[in-house]
């Protein structure tokens, strides 16, 4: 059956992608796939979202007609990896952190959080600033580390020393050994480049929502390592507080460059210039601010250097122009690997139900999962979710085959909306009253 109207439907498929199987771009296509058999006159706006995580730098030059720099640097467990940045444009350059400490480049028998390390996305910020970049975009998700980014601040020339002034190794297990942060030899060109951290700002680097005891499990730490991380990042943030963000900040000249201020010094007055002025003894709480958990406590490591955390929507889809195409829109669709009670708090699928209801479209939900509390995306605007997964197949079939089923998915779903749309207005009108279905 295929259905024509007195204008073709405009329908926007605004996914992000499924983990270790497809891409957003690629979940868009197999979508637009499946809508385009029972509705082939319908137009398509297929606009594929990223979080932060894998493919960030790739979609954020796609869609400024910026380009990819393919380079190696130091991967996650300690080995070179290829990687890449993405420049924008005249001094914009994009680091996403998953190309180079993402927890798919951690071999599934190497995955150990207390060892894995963030130094390749210091690299990489130091090969932005080589290329001229002022702008750094810092792309914070799918990390395979929790060294709350102080293997990125030793690559940019931080000196982590223990009591007896050696220099700490790499990994969130060292943290517990801190002593000192010697910053005098962190690179200058920082004090003169903007750092843009999109992280989510539900995530924290300390406390019973910390990001070691929420995310740690998943990158293969154990609950004893869990609990030696999380007060390795509190001994973090205590000795970054101390050695950095209470330093004195007065501008002085470094290695002959007028008005640049150097080591703490400058430090301080950049976080100053990022957070907001404090006293000295008013200064951010690193453990609990709003982002600072972010890819492992990536984002307490970075502001302590200038960046600024922000939410990561509000600096990644400035680029799309989402809200006006969403606007556009009789239907949206949106899709990711799993729904459940995390994706209300600063998932894709959630700001896209976010923004379409501003304009009062429709939102459906795609998903490889349906997990515990999967009913809640109803409250952020999702108006009916669905699973991709026709029948239990073993995980590395429905791996394989995402594609396959995301489209028939979607071919399901559009033929079940077209039949609601020649229901008797009455019954139509109870939809909204049904009770949530038993996966919670």
């Amino acid at each position: 059956m295929t259905d024509r109207f007195p204008r073709p439907y405009r329908i926007a498929v605004a996914p992000s992608g499924f983990k270790e199987s497809l891409s957003a771009a690629q979940a868009a296509a197999s979508i637009a796939e499946g809508l385009l058999r029972v509705v082939p006159d319908a137009g398509i706006d297929l606009i594929p979202l990223v979080d932060g995580g894998e493919g960030t730098a790739a979609a954020l030059a796609a869609a400024t007609g910026g380009r990819l720099v393919r380079l190696t640097a130091t991967g996650p467990v300690g080995e070179p990896v290829g990687t890449h940045l993405a420049l924008l444009g005249p001094g914009t350059a994009v680091v996403e952190m998953a190309a180079v400490a993402g927890l798919s480049l951690v071999p599934p028998d190497r995955r150990d959080p207390v060892r894995t390390t963030t130094y390749g996305v210091g690299e990489l910020i130091r090969a932005a600033l080589d290329s001229g970049a002022r702008r750094i975009l810092v792309g914070c998700g799918d990390s395979g580390t929790s060294d709350g980014g102080a293997g990125a601040l030793q690559a940019l020339g931080a000196r982590l020393l223990d009591a007896e002034g050696r220099e700490l190794g790499r990994g969130g297990g060292e943290l517990l050994h801190l002593h000192r942060i010697d910053t005098g030899g962190l690179d200058p060109r920082l004090a003169r480049a903007e750092i843009l951290v999109a992280c989510n700002p539900h995530n924290v680097l300390c406390g019973e929502r910390g990001v070691a005891r929420v995310f740690g499990p998943q990158k293969g730490a154990t609950p004893a390592q869990v609990e030696r991380l999380s007060a390795g990042l509190e001994r973090w943030a205590a000795v970054l507080t101390r050695d950095v963000l209470r330093a004195p900040c007065p501008l002085r000249r470094s290695s002959g460059t007028e008005g640049v201020p150097s080591g703490a010094a400058w430090l301080a007055g950049r976080f100053e210039a990022a957070h907001g002025p404090g006293d000295g003894g008013d200064v951010p709480d690193l453990r609990l601010s709003p982002g600072t958990g972010a890819s492992g406590g990536l984002g307490a490591g970075l502001a302590a250097v200038g960046g600024r955390l922000l939410p990561r929507f509000e600096v990644l889809l400035g680029h799309l122009d989402l809200d006006a195409r969403l606007a556009a829109a009789d239907l949206v669709v949106t899709a990711e690997g799993a729904l459940d009670a995390q994706t209300p708090h600063g998932k894709i699928p959630a700001e896209v139900a976010h923004r379409a209801k501003r304009a009062g479209r429709p939102v459906l939900a795609l998903a490889g999962t349906l997990g515990q509390g999967a009913h809640e995306v109803r409250a952020v605007g999702v108006d009916a979710y669905s699973s991709i997964v026709p029948a239990p197949v073993p995980l590395r079939e429905a791996l394989g085959r995402a594609g396959e089923f995301l489209a028939d998915a979607a071919e399901r779903a559009i033929r079940m909306i077209l039949l609601g749309t020649r229901l008797p207005s009455p019954l139509a009108q109870t939809a909204g009253t049904q009770r949530p279905s038993s996966v919670r």
